[in-house]
């Protein structure tokens, strides 16, 4: 999704509308534009794959600032690893400088304050994940964000990065989004654990990372037909006791969390272009629905809307 292109606005308003988008993007923060409005230019762009998002900056200079105050306010937790797709950015939090060029990443924990600048322009690229997504102690968060030059997955990561970032938009309309979304969450969670180091609290992150670590499992397996209670109990080498405990406590049945993540693979497909072509039992199939009868009847319970009739919804940007 386009957010900014300066070239549509008023030289005057575009200071504003560059401060406006960015808010939109990110969380709250204050916006310093280096460059004077006559010469100010920048494109932005947010692209959502599931609850992980691509954000996109190309602008002349700016800099931007999160105070304890702006982290006060209301909003998600969320983390963002970047690079500079062009020029140098100067970036520092939680007593952490680093100048941010060439094939390094940085890490922002967006619930500390920090500051980025970029002093000359160039293009900044970021993914962002929730804390939820990545079930993570804030400690082992922050712990990695002076060090992911020392993990050897550090240009693994940036290499994927790289490729999803300059493919954003291409990727997000295909069927695969929402799993290419999870998987560059969990590529950005291993980075983070690598960097952080340590063992003394490996078994507290195991604990509480163990419902995130099914849930991601099944977002894999989706498609398999024999997906089953037993199989993810055994994957994860807990009882099935245990496993329909760890989802009664989080507010939510095993059931609704296979099937709701299979709903949500079949919505995405079905307004994808190949989706659009494909008969509803085959996306059904596709999406590990043995019934096409019961997946129809899932998901106009769920969405309110027939499948076929999600079929005809044109995707911003696909002709009709």
């Amino acid at each position: 999704m386009l957010l900014l292109d300066t070239r549509t606005v008023p030289r005057a308003e575009r200071a504003e509308a560059f401060r406006a988008a960015m808010l939109e993007a990110s969380l709250p923060c204050r916006v310093e534009q280096r460059t004077p409005p006559e010469r100010m230019h920048a494109r932005m762009h947010l692209v959502p794959l599931g609850r992980t998002a691509v954000f996109t900056t190309d602008a002349t200079p700016f800099g931007l600032v999160r105070t304890p105050r702006h982290v006060q306010q209301e909003g998600p937790d969320v983390v963002a690893i970047a690079y500079q797709a062009a020029g140098c950015g100067e970036y520092a939090q939680l007593g952490h400088e680093q100048l941010v060029q060439g094939r390094d990443l940085m890490l922002v924990d967006l619930t500390a304050p920090y500051a980025f600048g970029c002093a000359v322009g160039g293009g900044s690229r970021s993914v962002m994940v929730p804390h939820e997504q990545l079930a993570l102690l804030v400690d082992v968060i922050r712990r990695a964000v002076p060090r992911l030059r020392a993990s050897p997955l550090h240009d693994l990561v940036r290499t994927h990065l790289a490729e999803v970032c300059g493919r954003a938009e291409e990727l997000a309309d295909d069927a695969g989004a929402l799993a290419l979304g999870t998987a560059t969450a969990e590529l950005v969670r291993a980075l983070i654990v690598s960097a952080a180091g340590g063992v003394r609290d490996r078994g507290a992150v195991r604990e509480e990372t163990l419902l995130t670590r099914v849930r991601t499992y099944v977002g894999q397996h989706l498609t398999d037909p024999a997906l089953t209670p037993a199989t993810i109990a055994a994957a994860h080498n807990v009882s099935l006791r245990q496993l329909y405990r760890l989802f009664s406590d989080a507010g939510v049945s095993l059931e609704q969390e296979v099937i709701g993540q299979r709903l949500e693979l079949a919505r995405a497909q079905l307004v994808s272009p190949v989706g659009r072509r494909r008969s509803i039992a085959a996306t059904a199939r596709a999406c590990g629905f043995l019934d096409a009868s019961h997946f129809t009847r899932r998901f106009r319970r769920a969405y309110g809307i027939s499948p076929r009739d999600c079929q005809r919804i044109r995707s911003p940007g696909h002709p009709s």
